[in-house]
C-alpha cells in the first residue's frame, strides 16, 4: 500500500477532487496547510487594504491506495493541479506499512 501526500493550490482543489473521483478514489483526508516557498508569500486584500502574508495557503490531501494504483493517482493529481506557475505544490509517495479499518477490523488493502 502507498500513502500519497499532495499539497495543491486552493484554486485547483475542485479539479483535483473531480479527477480523483473519475479514477475511483473514494476517500481522502484534507487539511488546510500553510507553507513558505519560492513564491515568498502573497499579498492579501482586506477591506481595501493590502497586507503582505509571509505564508502561502494550500490544501494537503492524504490518500491511501494500492501499489498498482499509486502511479495513476499521482498522474491525475499532477494533470489536474498544474497551472505551470511557481507554487503548484508537491506530491510525496510513502510506503504504508499497515492499515486497519476500525469499524470492521479489516487490515491491509481491504481496509482502504
Amino acid at each position: 500500500m502507498k500513502k500519497i501526500e499532495a499539497i495543491v493550490r486552493l484554486s485547483r482543489f475542485d479539479k483535483v477532487r473531480d479527477a480523483l473521483a473519475e479514477i475511483g478514489v473514494k476517500f481522502f483526508t484534507l487539511q488546510d496547510v500553510k507553507g513558505f516557498g519560492l513564491q515568498k508569500g502573497t499579498k492579501m486584500v482586506y477591506r481595501g487594504s493590502v497586507y503582505d502574508s509571509d505564508y502561502i495557503a494550500r490544501l494537503q490531501l492524504d490518500i491511501l491506495c494500492s501499489d498498482e494504483k499509486a502511479d495513476e493517482v499521482v498522474d491525475v493529481i499532477m494533470k489536474a493541479g498544474r497551472t505551470g506557475e511557481v507554487g503548484d505544490g508537491k506530491i510525496t509517495v510513502l510506503d504504508a506499512v499497515h492499515c486497519v479499518r476500525i469499524r470492521t477490523g479489516e487490515t491491509g488493502p481491504e481496509a482502504v
